[in-house]
């Protein structure tokens, strides 16, 4: 299995889905957009995964965004599987003409979401997970997708558009490296901490090898 992983900053990684591809003896290139890597094609790969980043989707300062999208929107419509993780998410429903915004609050830190309905589960998802978050904007459901989770403040946390595209607003990818990495490069917004949707560095990285044990089940699960 040959897989490309679009990354759009260095801190932000796969996390326990390397874990998952290497098991599969998957080959792994990265297109680093940070680094002006090119994008891929459809044909060039079987498994196409788009990573997160601090930037918005919005934000074409970055002059590889408009590419990426237009890359995203031809990944989509190949019929290839496509994993989107935070920015993944929004750049897929962006890709596929659907408006990304700033939500009415930022959600960092470790909170539920929850299956919208528990009989439409393509995934075998618990109905309830307690998942890290790391995001201030949110997005339109792209046109046919199915909105599978949300989250008390964040509607659309987990979707499938047709057989082989989802999305996921949440991090399920995260382990104890990846919470530190975030920490570190983000510190910024959680001096932004409202009390309830945006916790402590001490209280995001006190989280149990348990709670990273079930993030990485889940994803496997979605995988």
């Amino acid at each position: 299995m040959q897989v490309c992983v679009l990354q759009h900053v260095p801190f932000e990684t796969l996390g326990n889905i390397q874990d998952w591809l290497e098991n599969k003896g998957a080959t792994i290139c990265y297109c680093r957009l940070f680094a002006g890597d090119r994008l891929p094609a459809p044909d060039d790969f079987d498994l196409f995964i788009i990573l997160g980043g601090p930037m918005s989707v919005n934000d074409e300062q970055y002059p590889w965004l408009i590419d990426e999208k237009a890359c995203v929107r031809a990944l989509v419509q190949s019929g290839k599987p496509v994993l989107g993780v935070c920015l993944g998410a929004q750049l897929i429903a962006a890709a596929m003409g659907s408006r990304i915004y700033q939500n009415d609050t930022k959600e960092i830190g470790w909170f539920d979401i929850e299956l919208t309905d528990a009989n439409v589960n393509p995934f075998a998802l618990p109905t309830q997970m307690r998942v890290f978050h790391w995001h201030g904007e949110t997005f339109d459901l792209p046109a046919g997708a199915q909105l599978l989770a949300c989250s008390q403040v964040c509607k659309n946390q987990v979707f499938l558009l047709g057989e082989r595209v989802a999305g996921l607003q949440c991090h399920l990818e995260t382990t104890l490296e990846n919470a530190k990495n975030m920490v570190l490069h983000c510190a910024d917004e959680l001096s932004e901490q409202d009390g309830k949707y945006i916790q402590s560095a001490d209280t995001i990285l006190s989280a149990t090898d348990k709670d990273y044990l079930l993030l990485k089940d889940w994803m496997s699960q979605i995988l």
